[in-house]
């Protein structure tokens, strides 16, 4: 279906106004609720155009800025070199709980909005599937999609490099659907074996897709990009959330 012009709001978290993204279906009613937590760069191009699918086959998809402590309201980076290093310094000097937090104030908002139906699944790719795999730690959220999620394997998340991912696992009682890169030397075989080993021992109910890929094969600017696998798990991810918030 079509979706409205692109609209933001501030969400009120303890680390200050997070300036959040919303895409809404452009048609009456009520709508289950998405998370759409971005890479490092926050909200580029290929995270709007990921954003704008979703809201299309009928969700409220609210994108938040990942480093708004640091950054202006909407500040996007680039796809370089500079861009990445401020990435991927943020990532590590922003508190674990501040991640957590903004995941709340997302799930709050859509338990607010009377646009939402209070069904919520949560998505992320690169550092933002880590961050979905947590906030699918929240009672609330029903079903999370989790794209080559990083850092999970070696508990690097957040200032101090010490996070609780692998531990929490138990809290998780939605249903997960994990998608990797076996040629991503973000997230090598090893360390995909301990999140599977880590899921399956929690009794967590999963869906687990290993593809021939390369980090970011989602994203439709670079030359890694795979246009067929990202149309594909693109259907697989919005059946997933069909399936589970409908």
């Amino acid at each position: 279906m079509r979706i409205q012009p692109v609209s933001s709001v501030n969400l009120d978290t303890p680390y200050g106004p997070m300036h959040t993204h919303v895409f809404r279906p452009d048609r009456p009613g009520k709508y289950p609720g998405v998370v759409l937590f971005a890479e490092i760069y926050q909200m580029t191009g290929p995270i709007a155009r990921t954003a704008a699918m979703i809201a299309g086959h009928g969700f409220l998809v609210a994108v938040p800025d990942v480093y708004h402590e640091f950054t202006q309201p909407g500040e996007a980076f680039a796809y370089d070199i500079p861009g990445t290093d401020r990435g991927n310094t943020l990532k590590t000097t922003k508190e674990l709980a501040s991640y957590d937090a903004d995941a709340r104030a997302v799930i709050d908002f859509f338990g607010n909005d009377p646009g939402c139906t209070r069904r919520v699944g949560s998505v992320g790719i690169c550092l933002g599937g880590h961050l979905a795999f947590r906030a699918a730690m929240n009672p609330e959220v029903e079903t999370g999609v989790c794209f080559y999620a990083t850092d999970i394997h070696k508990g690097s998340l957040g200032k101090g490099m010490a996070d609780d991912t692998l531990a929490r696992i138990p809290e998780i009682q939605g249903e997960m659907m994990m998608i990797w890169g076996r040629q991503d030397p973000h997230i090598p075989n090893e360390g995909r074996r301990i999140i599977y080993d880590a899921m399956t021992a929690a009794e967590t109910r999963f869906t687990w897709h290993e593809f021939n890929g390369e980090h970011a094969f989602m994203r439709d600017e670079g030359h890694r990009y795979d246009p067929a696998l990202a149309q594909l798990l693109n259907a697989m991810a919005c059946q997933q959330f069909t399936t589970c918030l409908k």
